[in-house]
């Protein structure tokens, strides 16, 4: 593997790392199209490039939630109650969305990302905030329909190669589970996401012909090393920057870039197609 490749990746990863710990967003939604497009310039076989993407994506997450969760079961601002069952369901939902996803063609999981990823991208840049607005406090469902949503959570982030903080906040701010409680059983959540999309895509990708070297399944173990150890660094540096930078500036900024990767992604989605000719 060119040395030069990983250190775009570590690059990538201190990148994605930043602006994670500066907004307090997930890094999939920049990894997922940043990696496509990396791989497809390292001509990985066009049909896995989209589908390694988001499986690598999802796996760094494990890495990055991992130390985010001791940090809030500190301060006591995770609902263990909660994560046993929201997370259970999200395990299985990410499990088991890997395999529905592994079996997907490219351009339609290429489409998807860049039509979720796009309208999260106009929503923030018009300042929309789903979780600027809570409910009065009141119970959660039943075991069940919370172990639904789990997993409905984790099959949305298996496509999206993201740790289902987007869903899994405004699900908790909508039961009335206050602003820093819901942020960390959303982290801890989301490591069971990670560990679900680790095993589900890891299985998926192990009979798939073409895979590049160094590849456990559809998980690229060069891109997960290198994107974990830089963005764990780089994350408590972008939240320091929070509070010296204006976040609201940051956020239009944030919200064009992942438009345009949306509109990469979307592409991609036709190029697969066949719709867009493939350039020599």
């Amino acid at each position: 593997m060119p040395v030069a490749f990983l250190l775009e990746l570590m690059l990538l990863g201190s990148f994605t790392g930043c602006f994670a710990g500066m907004l307090g967003l997930g890094g999939g939604m920049l990894l997922v199209p940043f990696l496509t497009f990396m791989f497809t310039y390292q001509r990985f076989p066009p049909e896995l490039v989209v589908h390694m993407a988001i499986a690598t994506s999802l796996t760094t997450i494990v890495f990055t939630a991992s130390s985010s969760v001791r940090m809030h079961h500190k301060r006591g601002a995770v609902q263990w109650r909660t994560v046993r069952w929201l997370g259970l369901g999200a395990l299985l939902g990410t499990f088991i969305g890997a395999h529905v996803a592994s079996r997907l063609h490219a351009s339609w999981l290429a489409l998807f990302f860049g039509g979720f990823v796009g309208l999260s991208a106009v929503r923030m840049f018009r300042g929309a905030r789903p979780d600027a607005a809570q409910a009065p406090e009141q119970r959660l469902p039943s075991a069940s329909l919370v172990l639904a949503a789990g997993g409905g959570i984790g099959a949305i982030s298996s496509v999206l190669g993201a740790g289902g903080g987007f869903l899994t906040v405004p699900f908790l701010r909508w039961r009335g589970v206050p602003m820093r409680t819901a942020v960390g059983t959303s982290a801890a959540t989301g490591l069971l996401i990670a560990i679900g999309g680790l095993l589900g895509y890891v299985s998926a990708g192990l009979g798939a012909q073409g895979l590049p070297p160094y590849s456990m399944g559809y998980v690229y173990v060069p891109a997960l090393l290198a994107c974990s150890a830089t963005s764990v660094i780089s994350a408590p540096l972008g939240a320091s920057l929070t509070h010296r930078l204006p976040v609201h500036v940051l956020q239009r900024v944030f919200s064009l870039l992942l438009l345009g990767l949306a509109s990469y992604m979307f592409y991609k989605g036709l190029q697969q197609m066949g719709w867009v000719p493939v350039r020599a």
